[in-house]
């Protein structure tokens, strides 16, 4: 089982490129994804364990904390790089607990799981291991909300302008790239880099389907609700990202719950 899933960034600090960047457009999305998304996880899951899976800097446990002030935090990040910025980042917040190894949290201990940015990183075999880690890491009526980039369509767009500004050429700022996820058709063959010998991630987002994610999450959760960021109203048609509210139970009876995004 592999046990690393996130992009190490060992030239810059991780906030330097997300929630400090340059540029304030890029900066406030940053911001308002995690806002977004801790909303997802109404009060009355009331949980008793989360898990930042993936967790960065650290900067959702700030929020989770904020939110469920008296649950225990795991902030699980493997990349020893971003859990130095973690724990930093963390210091003053003693219900969060840090995690390097995903195996040593105990089987069903995990009653919310949040997994923001991660998934769109992952090539398939690291994205099924860590689909079966919220198996088995979830309660029985545990729940997990994933959050990943729209890379497709009109987003595509203004995500594939504003690269191509920044690094004309590349395998995710290339006119050609740009034109196929537009057109809702992502290159397939995707780079592929390792953090650690035997762990694999993908740098760039380009080449991401978030509908092929829907379509695992559909297979082994409950899917209970989809929700685009940062204005829901226009959906997946326009917004940059999306999450998704997964329930431990019986995909079966998801049909009758899920609510999809204005398509």
């Amino acid at each position: 089982m592999r046990k690393s899933y996130v992009v190490s960034f060992h030239y810059m600090a991780y906030s330097d490129i997300t929630f400090k960047d340059k540029n304030p457009i890029k900066c406030w999305l940053q911001h308002r994804r995690l806002v977004d998304a801790t909303r997802i996880a109404e009060a009355r899951l009331n949980p008793r364990c989360i898990l930042d899976f993936g967790a960065g800097n650290g900067e959702l446990c700030k929020l989770i904390a904020v939110q469920f002030p008296k649950t225990t935090i795991i902030c699980y990040e493997p990349t020893p790089s971003l859990m130095a910025e973690a724990k930093d980042n963390l210091a003053d917040l003693p219900q969060v607990h840090f995690c390097a190894d995903i195996t040593t949290i105990a089987d069903g201990s995990v009653d919310l799981i949040f997994c923001l940015e991660v998934f769109e990183h992952l090539p398939d075999t690291e994205t099924k291991d860590a689909l079966c880690q919220f198996s088995r890491l979830l309660g029985a009526d545990g729940n997990a909300v994933i959050g990943v980039p729209i890379e497709i369509g009109i987003p595509a767009i203004y995500k594939g302008v504003f690269r191509m500004s920044r690094r004309f050429g590349a395998f995710d700022a290339s006119f050609r790239n740009v034109l196929l996820a537009a057109l809702c058709s992502p290159p397939e063959k995707r780079p592929v880099s390792e953090v650690a010998p035997g762990f694999a991630f993908h740098y760039e987002h380009m080449g991401f389907d978030y509908r092929k994610l829907q379509a695992l999450l559909l297979e082994r959760f409950s899917l209970q609700k989809v929700v685009t960021s940062p204005f829901r109203c226009f959906g997946s048609w326009v917004n940059p990202e999306v999450n998704f509210l997964v329930h431990k139970a019986n995909p079966a009876l998801q049909r009758d719950t899920v609510r999809s995004p204005i398509l």
